[in-house]
């Protein structure tokens, strides 16, 4: 792949994680249609991240780290997605929801869990905000010890 080619893409560095949760709350907030934080999260169905955040011990040492789509070269889901709801788009991952039956073949095929259950039963997964308000990945803007990168990496 050329220097040109490279699309930016959602990375984490867990050893500055803190285990603070709040990409998840800027995930959800930034996709959840409303203009205001307070708004969102006091509706009777507050809205679902598309990234989450894993939280372990290692050799004793508490351990945290984000799990969000890798936008992979290759996406197994894409290729499993029964319906086409899933595809490729500039190098990112999209879901278009109303082709999603939720039969979750794409979970079984994503190697590394990104993919989310939606209220609705059908799937959710990060599309980079590029949808959304933010415009940029919210994760990235709201994480406090800039653990998680929004770059293009060879």
């Amino acid at each position: 792949m050329n220097g040109s080619n490279i699309v930016k893409r959602v990375y984490v560095n867990e050893e500055w994680c803190l285990g603070c949760h709040l990409c998840e709350y800027n995930c959800a907030f930034a996709n959840s249609g409303e203009p205001d934080m307070v708004r969102a999260f006091s509706r009777d169905v507050p809205p679902l991240p598309r990234i989450r955040v894993e939280d372990g011990t290692q050799d004793g040492e508490a351990i945290h780290f984000a799990v969000s789509c890798r936008h992979c070269e290759v996406p197994y889901c894409v290729k499993g997605c029964i319906t086409g709801a899933l595809s490729v788009e500039d190098g990112v991952v999209k879901i278009d929801r109303d082709r999603c039956v939720g039969c979750r073949t794409c979970i079984a095929m994503c190697p590394y869990g990104c993919l989310v259950v939606g209220r609705d039963h059908t799937m959710l997964k990060c599309e980079l905000c590029l949808e959304n308000a933010a415009g940029s990945p919210a994760c990235v803007a709201g994480c406090p010890n800039r653990a998680i990168v929004y770059e293009a990496r060879d």
